[in-house]
């Protein structure tokens, strides 16, 4: 246990975010102060806010002060005092408003959705960043992509679905310094934040980044894997940070223990005061809610970091926003993203020849995927669902997050069997796969919704798995829906209605907290990998969804690239150097307390973030060339691994401020069970060691699809030495 908090399940700490406002605890290579506009400009910034200076709540979070806040803030408190004052004009006078680059395109009269998509990347990217003084960007030192609209820096999550769009279309430069400026914002901040500002770096978002590297991997081959070990390391150090001190019942930050010793992830952000980007929303939300302002104020920052924001999932009525409580919930993709990573970081440590932390991880992938299977599986639902681990039960709201255990993966043929019936019964719509099947909410991650990512993983988790026929129905409806739009309007979206017949040129009501945006980074990336893969459904006929007649002529590309091999020009490009952002000097800040899951203080952090891992020196695997899969759609068999897995060590005594305060103890032995129990505070020094169930491997396959192959076998989880898989 490291001196001032819980261990770090790695070998440095973690900072917590807050740790980073403070300029005693930024390394000197951090280029800009990294206080979030609330307090930097504490007071000026929620007059904005409150005085509705701009319309969308975020233009305050990303205006340009012209001055430095400590100049600008004396300005303000003595212009304030004036009897003609105006807060509005002080505005106008002392900031400077991003620019909106994406509203500047104009489609041409011939232009189709391939020149759309192709025209918009240029639109869309971003040259490396040159860093603004006073704004609130993180500077990035490469190329990247932005979603468009009012989100003009670069997001977490949706990255990855773009970069599927920049592999398609050839743009490997682009999507590799995509995955360079993630990885120079682990190095930076010990994470990759939300998006690419301040007001960010308290939270994450779903952890894609191995999924970014599997996809740049398709192209580089290993080098990739090696190259980005250490930030693999750091993705994976931040997620599980103080794993190793929780008692059963207990939690701190992203890690839950479950009474039965089983660790899992919950999404988190390290502040509990209303969000900069969406601060008067905060603040009304919290004062309908009757609970804690810092409670509600934080399930709302951990529901961002979801990316799911908003939905019915993480509202404990289905439909009030104010009843929010994203920090009790196990989420589904979260806690299947996870072992993805543990796969990965198996894979790397394998081709940097260490074999024991290879096998290590390998086992804990394994260990994780087992628990993820027997907590989140819902038999009743025959769907993988949310857990509310504060109760101990199933949340019982279905959505399309059903899929992603297919998209990994990570699902028997049982399951995959189970999900195909589910997802064709209650979330196919006429336009694609609605996010959940509630529609009452009013939030945007709701029925009628139909989301780029959640059909992509879809389409690909269900020909994955065999289900052809059901992946090409939902790629012909989506594609129907998203190209019918766009002969209307022009322009591709963020979301779309997928569940009225009427094709609207405006993609629907929308609902959430701003209006519906264009551009759209995840929606043009996933659309063209769609369009490669299923070009029957490109010419569409207004306000009719044709359903394929034929499954996709190509296959998708595999899940990762484990046996393409390095080229010499891949090396090369490797060994480049990187952008050095130069730091500015930066004003002194005070140091906030890091806070706990209930939102006691917990103890202050060290005070000075360990310097980054250096970049690891890039060498091609002497691997042999990997041998073709069948062309069938079976998922790829996994081996296990040839080295005995180390068992981990028994977690040390968590200390009372990692621990959720607010249940009844337990003891030390709970009773064995098919679910966990309902979480309680922690009395027991020693967490028991997790049993996961044994994943099951029956040998049948699906028969309720005429495209199933015959004799699937079922492969979940994926250790040191995977198979190889021939490169798209």
């Amino acid at each position: 246990m490291h001196k001032d908090g819980p261990a770090s399940s790695g070998s440095s700490p973690v900072p917590p975010a807050d740790a980073l406002l403070s300029d005693a605890a930024a390394p000197a290579a951090l280029a800009q102060d990294l206080r979030p506009p609330s307090i930097a400009l504490d007071g000026l910034f929620q007059a904005i806010g409150e005085a509705h200076i701009y319309t969308d709540a975020k233009t305050a979070a990303d205006a340009i002060p012209d001055e430095a806040p400590a100049d600008l803030m004396a300005q303000y408190n003595l212009a304030r005092q004036r009897p003609d004052f105006s807060l509005k004009d002080f505005v106008a006078q002392h900031f400077t408003l991003p620019e909106r680059k994406t509203v500047s395109y104009q489609r041409t009269p011939d232009e189709n959705v391939r020149d759309y998509i192709v025209g918009m990347w240029e639109v869309l990217s971003r040259p490396p960043d040159t860093q603004v003084a006073y704004s609130s960007q993180l500077p990035l030192p490469f190329t990247y992509v932005v979603p468009g609209g009012r989100f003009s820096e670069l997001y977490y999550w949706d990255s990855y679905f773009t970069m599927i769009g920049l592999y398609e279309n050839q743009k490997i430069d682009l999507m590799r310094d995509m995955v360079r400026d993630m990885a120079s914002m682990i190095d930076r901040y010990g994470h990759i934040p939300n998006g690419s500002r301040t007001y960010y770096l308290s939270r994450s978002q779903a952890p894609f980044f191995s999924l970014m590297v599997d996809l740049l991997a398709m192209h580089d081959g290993q080098v990739a894997y090696t190259t980005f070990l250490p930030e693999l390391q750091a993705e994976y150090d931040y997620w599980m940070d103080g794993q190793d001190s929780l008692a059963p019942g207990g939690a701190y930050r992203h890690v839950v223990r479950l009474p039965d010793g089983t660790i899992m992830n919950r999404h988190w952000d390290d502040r509990d005061t209303p969000r900069d980007e969406s601060y008067p929303q905060d603040i009304a939300t919290a004062a309908e809610s009757g609970r804690p302002k810092n409670e509600v104020y934080r399930d709302l920052r951990a529901g961002s970091e979801t990316g799911w924001d908003f939905s019915s999932r993480w509202l404990a009525d289905g439909h009030t926003l104010s009843t929010i409580h994203t920090t009790e919930l196990l989420t589904v993709e979260l806690n299947f993203l996870i072992p993805h990573l543990q796969q990965t970081l198996a894979h790397a440590y394998d081709l940097k020849g260490n074999k024991e932390e290879a096998a290590r991880y390998a086992h804990l992938a394994e260990e994780r995927i087992s628990a993820a299977q027997r907590i989140l599986w819902d038999e009743r639902r025959a769907a993988y669902i949310d857990y509310d681990w504060k109760k101990g039960e199933s949340t019982s709201i279905l959505s399309g997050a059903t899929v992603v255990p297919l998209f990994l993966q990570m699902a028997t043929p049982e399951q995959a069997k189970a999900v195909s019936e589910t997802v064709r019964k209650n979330l196919l719509k006429v336009g694609g796969l609605i996010a959940t099947e509630r529609t009452n909410s009013g939030q945007q991650w709701d029925a009628p919704n139909g989301w780029a990512p959640l059909q992509w993983m879809a389409v690909k988790g269900f020909n994955q798995y065999g289900y052809d026929q059901l992946a090409s129905d939902i790629a012909a409806r989506w594609m129907g829906r998203v190209i019918g739009t766009y002969e209307k309007s022009g322009v591709l979206l963020e979301k779309y209605d997928v569940v009225n017949p009427y094709i609207s040129p405006k993609g629907g009501k929308g609902g959430g907290e701003y209006p519906m945006q264009i551009g759209f980074g995840w929606t043009n990336g996933t659309l063209l990998g769609l369009m490669n893969r299923y070009p029957q459904n490109t010419r569409v006929v207004l306000d009719r969804n044709p359903a394929a007649d034929q499954p996709s002529p190509q296959p998708l590309p595999p899940m990762n690239a484990y046996g393409v091999q390095s080229d010499a020009d891949a090396l090369n490009r490797y060994t480049q150097p990187t952008v050095t952002l130069t730091p500015r000097p930066v004003a002194p800040t005070p140091t906030l307390p890091q806070v706990s899951s209930v939102g006691a203080s917990a103890p202050i952090p060290t005070t000075e973030i360990p310097p980054s891992p250096a970049a690891a020196q890039a060498t091609a695997p002497a691997t042999p060339p990997a041998e073709a899969p069948a062309a069938s759609a079976t998922p790829a068999e996994i081996a296990t691994p040839t080295a005995p897995a180390a068992q981990p060590a028994t977690a040390a005594p968590a200390t009372p401020a990692a621990q959720d305060t607010t249940s009844a103890p337990v003891s030390a032995t709970p009773p064995a069970a098919s679910q966990p129990a309902p979480s309680t505070a922690p009395e027991a020094a020693t967490p028991p060691a997790a049993q996961p169930a044994p994943a099951n491997a029956p040998a049948n396959a699906p028969a309720n699809d005429a495209t199933a192959p015959a004799n699937q076998q079922a492969a979940p989880a994926s250790p040191a030495t995977p198979p190889q898989p021939a490169q798209p």
